[in-house]
């Protein structure tokens, strides 16, 4: 709740201005659009019927622009009250109405060369539930259904070689389509599963279809390939289009999440070979992360990604980073204003990082916030003893900002407990358990946590999850007997 109350402030009149402009521009090129096909079709029946029925049903014209109208005032009040912070940022509108776009243009490019049951009417709910997520997706699902059919009905396209209600069900089968799409789609991991998601959308298609063509002999089996074409495309053409939308858009999802914490992603690679030691670090903080967003019900793969990409700062100057180093420590030779400096630059640096390469932005955020403004207590003791205590704590204190989310917030605790459970000389679960609970209360003391909504008992809940999987990773083994073994005589003579 605090989150969004920070969004909403944020939105002030020149927020609602901007998203206003461009939700007109969208309107005035979805129209130049309709005109287009409304152009083309004329064309296709070779009688240029374009201007007479514009002059005929400038009725019908006027009517489709007022419904169109009223659907994007319905969307901008949608974001605007359920996700105003989407429109603080241009892009984010036209993502949106991008999909839109380019969904109509792919259903009518299908309607027009193929056949109306052929439309991949569920693509676009597929791609809004990955790029924009379930909530977002359904009411998209339903507008899109209601676009589709205001255009079918009040333009100039006819519905030919199939029963004359088909254009009377395509709401009902564009909204039944996509919500098949967004409840199966909602469970898909894998890209093999997307695309047999699509055998699932063309269950209610081909229901239909079936109900209108009833009786109609061969013609019900041709409209019958064509419905399960729609239902196939839909599923080809997301997978098609996703990697588009995410790469224009930098858009987070599961599949790119998990491309991302690839060991051979480009950044990854070049930890492993620079700085394996942080390398290492990140992969253990990403176990410990992935159990705790577990635990609090948050995006597991987010929490993954976030974790191995937090320490990316480093590559910067691996060499100064104690898990980078054999025996020689380059900091002996500094002053503790010179080390610290370096060592907190690890957060800016790895944020910079990661927006250069267009990552997404909330990678490069927990970068910049899992150490908060905590003190980095090595050197600002090693500067207390060579000053006499005269010594400013924030000159030596990381920059913030403090977390904003709770993943942020989470590899704050999971990448403070990987760091101190490895110098527990035992590591025992009581041992590690102490040591976790004096890492958040120092950071619940030190304020760390008042600009996300994490809760005590979801802090409790962290602890649990990390000391249950430390003592798991660093539990004890049992001493193998020092016993030398050698070949056996009658080895010795079979060799010999």
């Amino acid at each position: 709740m605090k989150q969004e109350g920070l969004a909403h402030e944020s939105f002030g009149a020149r927020n609602a201005a901007k998203s206003i402009s461009i939700f007109f521009a969208n309107y005035v090129l979805l129209f130049a659009l309709i005109l287009l096909f409304m152009l083309l079709n004329a064309l296709d029946e070779a009688n240029m019927d374009f201007l007479p029925f514009m002059r005929e049903e400038i009725t019908s014209f006027i009517y489709l622009l007022i419904c169109i109208f009223i659907l994007f005032v319905i969307v901008y009040f949608y974001f605007f009250f359920e996700d105003r912070q989407s429109l603080t940022a241009a892009k984010n509108i036209w993502l949106v109405f991008i999909l839109l776009d380019v969904s109509i243009i792919v259903c009518y490019f299908f309607g027009f060369f193929f056949n109306v049951y052929s439309r991949p009417v569920a693509m676009l709910a597929l791609l809004a539930l990955l790029l924009l997520g379930r909530r977002t997706a359904i009411f998209l699902n339903v507008i899109f259904a209601l676009m589709m059919f205001a255009i079918d009905h009040f333009s100039n396209f006819t519905v030919t070689g199939v029963n004359e209600n088909a254009a009377v069900v395509t709401p009902l089968l564009t909204f039944s389509a996509g919500m098949i799409g967004i409840f199966v789609g909602s469970k898909v991991k894998t890209r093999v599963c997307s695309f047999l998601t699509g055998f699932a959308v063309c269950v209610p298609i081909l229901i239909m279809i079936a109900c209108l063509e009833f009786g109609e002999g061969m013609e019900l089996l041709y409209a019958l390939l064509y419905g399960l074409e729609a239902g196939v495309c839909s599923a080809v053409l997301f997978m098609a289009f996703l990697p588009v939308f995410e790469v224009c858009f930098n858009c987070i999802t599961d599949y790119r999440l998990r491309e991302l914490t690839d060991h051979d992603a480009p950044l990854m690679r070049e930890l492993k070979e620079r700085a394996f030691g942080t390398f290492n670090h990140c992969i253990v903080v990403a176990h410990l992360a992935e159990a705790c967003a577990i635990a609090l019900d948050e995006d597991t793969a987010l929490a993954r990604a976030a974790a191995y990409y937090h320490d990316v700062g480093k590559l910067r100057q691996p060499e100064y980073f104690t898990e980078n180093q054999s025996g020689y420590n380059p900091h002996n030779e500094l002053s503790p204003e010179l080390s610290v400096d370096i060592i907190r630059s690890h957060a800016k640096d790895g944020s910079e990082l990661i927006r250069a390469r267009r990552l997404p932005k909330v990678l490069a955020d927990v970068a910049l916030q899992h150490h908060g403004t905590m003190p980095i207590k090595y050197f600002y003791a090693k500067a207390l003893k060579m000053t006499d205590g005269e010594v400013n704590i924030e000159d030596y204190s990381y920059a913030g900002p403090k977390p904003q989310t709770k993943i942020a917030a989470i590899i704050m605790i999971a990448d403070a407990s990987e760091a101190i459970s490895r110098t527990l000389p035992d590591r025992t679960p009581e041992r590690v358990e102490a040591a976790v609970r004096e890492i958040i209360e120092e950071r619940v003391d030190l304020d760390q946590f008042d600009e996300c909504d994490i809760t005590m008992r979801d802090l409790t809940a962290i602890k649990e999850a990390i000391v249950n999987c430390l003592t798991g990773v660093y539990h004890s083994r049992i001493r193998y007997p020092k016993l030398k073994l050698g070949r056996t005589q009658e080895e010795e003579k079979q060799n010999g």
